[in-house]
Order: C-alpha cells, then sequence, then structure tokens
C-alpha cells in the first residue's frame, strides 16, 4: 500500500475548504494526510480548524515579516520541519514561493475561471464584484498548480457555475465556494495517485 501524501496547507482565513478536504481524507477519498497548516493572519479560522483536528498549525503573519524572502523562509522552515511533501494554498492571499522543493507539487485555488478575472488585486469578494460588474453569464472555480506569479500556472480542474441577474457577490461566492471545495480533493487525488501529467502550459489527467 503506497503511503499517503503528506500535505501542509496554507491559508488565510476561516479555513472551509480545509475543513472539506479534511473530510475526502477521513472518507478515505484521498489518500493522505495533513501534516501542518500555515495561516498568515493570527485569528484565522483555520488554525482553530487545524487544533479541533489536532493537526500541527502555525501562524506566520504576512504583516510581522514584509520581506516576502523572510516570510517565505519562515514558512520553508516549517514544512521542513513537519517533512510536507505537498502544498496545498486554499484562500491563502500571500505570495507562496515554490523554491525548486515544490515545483510541480504545490497547487492554488482562485474564484473564478482563470485566465479571466484573475492576477494581482484579483481576490476574495474582488474577484466576484468584478464579474458581477462585467455583466458575464458565468463564473467559477479554478484548481492550478502554483508558479511565481499570480494566478499563472497549470490548470488542473474548474468548474462552472451561473451568474445569475440578481446575483450579490455574497451569493456567487457562495456558489463558487461550493464547486471549489469538491474540486480540491479531487485535484489533491489525482495527484497522490500520480495521474496528474504536466505537458507545458497543460496539465493532462491520465486515466
Amino acid at each position: 500500500m503506497t503511503r499517503p501524501l503528506r500535505i501542509a496547507v496554507l491559508l488565510s482565513g476561516e479555513g472551509t475548504t480545509f475543513e472539506r478536504l479534511c473530510e475526502a481524507i477521513d472518507a478515505g477519498a484521498v489518500p493522505g494526510e495533513i501534516v501542518l497548516v500555515v495561516a498568515s493572519k493570527p485569528k484565522a479560522g483555520g488554525l482553530a480548524r487545524a487544533a479541533r483536528r489536532g493537526i500541527p498549525a502555525v501562524a506566520i503573519p504576512r504583516k510581522a515579516h514584509p520581506d516576502v524572502r523572510e516570510f517565505n523562509d519562515r514558512i520553508h522552515e516549517a514544512l521542513a520541519k513537519h517533512d510536507a511533501e505537498f502544498v496545498a494554498c486554499l484562500g491563502f492571499l500571500s505570495p507562496f514561493e515554490l523554491r525548486e522543493r515544490f515545483e510541480g507539487r504545490a497547487i492554488n485555488t482562485h474564484p473564478a475561471l482563470i485566465p479571466a478575472f484573475c492576477g494581482k488585486g484579483f481576490y476574495g469578494h474582488r474577484v466576484h464584484e468584478a464579474v458581477i460588474e462585467a455583466g458575464v453569464k458565468v463564473s467559477g472555480a479554478t484548481v492550478h498548480f502554483c508558479d511565481d506569479r499570480y494566478d499563472t500556472g497549470p490548470i488542473i480542474l474548474q468548474q462552472a457555475v451561473p451568474v445569475l441577474d440578481d446575483d450579490t457577490p455574497d451569493a456567487l461566492a457562495a456558489r463558487v465556494q461550493a464547486v471549489e471545495r469538491e474540486m480540491v480533493p479531487e485535484a489533491i487525488r489525482l495527484f497522490a495517485e500520480g495521474r496528474l501529467r504536466i505537458e507545458g502550459r497543460r496539465v493532462r489527467i491520465v486515466r
């Protein structure tokens, strides 16, 4: 039997997608274990969720480390301490440097269909506000591999949701987050099973 994938989760907020990933692991749907949670905000709700599950968790406040490299030094020290081999950025609002060790071994989520409504400055409700203002009929969620820029890594999975005529950013966000929570465990399962192959800008799912 292949040993579980050692997963570290990076987050900045409530950690609802992290919680869904935990549930999928508990159910045996993802062959992995979460060995560490890192939060970029000391009051992130995801820290409490980790504590309730007995998962090691640490806050590395972005505001306390204005130098990006120093901030990532602290993150990578924590990842090394817990022998993490895969990183899932789940609502992580700060830059994560791969530093070669995590090339092709780190994923991010984005609350829109990349390459639309993405890049620096497009995060959280700002994305949904921009979607509604643009008058588009569909939005969605994306799970992609991380690279050294915002929202440009090879796309693993995407799922669309409708944008309704009377939508508010909160209502649209709820639908987008619902599909995001289901895609993250699936993407990690595919990775853990060795079924994702990066070919340039494309990710092929091996059957």
